[in-house]
C-alpha cells in the first residue's frame, strides 16, 4: 500500500526549488547534526568513489568530505540556494565550475564522463527517479560505479506504520517520499545492483550499482 501511495507523489522541479529555497537556511544551520547522524553511512557508501566523481543532488555538498581527497569532485543540484551555501562551506569548490545548477533528469555531461556517480537521499525527491538513474548510468563510465545512500520505508512494522501515517504531511512540507523503496526504484532503472546494505531498522539503504 505504501509503495502505491508513494507512486502518486511527484514533486515538480519548481516545487523542489521552492522547498529548498525556503529550507536552505535550516539545512545549513543543522549541517553539523546531519553529519553526526549520517556521516558513518555516507562514509560507508562513498569512501571508495575515486577519480572524477559526480555528486547528483549534492545540496550543501556534504558528501564532499566522504570521498577520497584526491578525487575530482563535481556537484550538481536543482536548487541555486543550496549551491550557494555549498560554495560558502567549501572554499575549494566554485559555483559554475565545481558546483552547477542542473536537473538530475537531464544532466549536461557527455556519456561516460565520470569514474563514479554518487547521490544521497535523493531518489525520494526526484519527480521521475528512473529518469534520473538513467542519466546517472549514462554519464558513468562502464567500469565505474553508481553509489547511492537512500532512506525509505522501515523493515520494522511499527516504524513503517508511523512512516505511512506521516507520509502525506512529510511530502507536503519537504517534497519527499518518506516511504520510498530504494531497491525497487533502482530495479526499474538501467543499473545492475552489485551490493547493498541497510541500517537503522531498514530506513537507510546503501547501494552500489554498475551501469548496464
Amino acid at each position: 500500500m505504501a509503495e502505491s501511495a508513494d507512486a502518486d507523489r511527484h514533486p515538480t522541479p519548481e516545487q523542489i526549488r521552492d522547498v529548498y529555497a525556503d529550507q536552505a537556511s535550516t539545512f545549513d544551520r543543522f549541517a553539523v547534526c546531519n553529519r553526526l547522524f549520517t556521516g558513518r553511512y555516507r562514509h560507508s557508501a562513498f569512501a571508495d568513489a575515486e577519480g572524477r566523481v559526480l555528486d547528483v543532488a549534492c545540496g550543501l555538498a556534504t558528501n564532499r568530505r566522504y570521498v577520497p581527497s584526491a578525487s575530482e569532485y563535481v556537484g550538481v543540484d536543482l536548487s541555486p540556494d543550496m549551491l550557494e551555501r555549498a560554495a560558502d562551506r567549501h572554499g575549494d569548490l566554485a559555483l559554475g565550475e565545481d558546483l552547477l545548477e542542473m536537473d538530475a533528469q537531464d544532466l549536461a555531461f557527455e556519456d561516460d564522463s565520470f569514474d563514479a556517480v554518487i547521490s544521497s537521499l535523493s531518489t525520494c525527491t526526484f519527480p521521475d527517479p528512473e529518469a534520473a538513474l538513467v542519466e546517472m548510468a549514462r554519464v558513468c563510465r562502464p567500469e565505474g560505479r553508481v553509489r547511492l545512500l537512500e532512506h525509505g520505508r522501515s523493515s520494522v512494522g511499527p516504524i513503517a506504520r508511523l512512516q505511512d501515517w506521516r507520509a502525506d504531511a512529510h511530502f507536503r512540507k519537504h517534497a519527499c517520499r518518506l516511504t520510498n523503496e530504494p531497491l525497487g526504484v533502482v530495479a526499474d532503472s538501467p543499473l545492475d545492483v552489485e551490493d547493498h546494505w541497510t541500517a537503522l531498522a531498514g530506513v537507510v539503504t546503501g547501494i552500489e550499482a554498475a551501469p548496464e
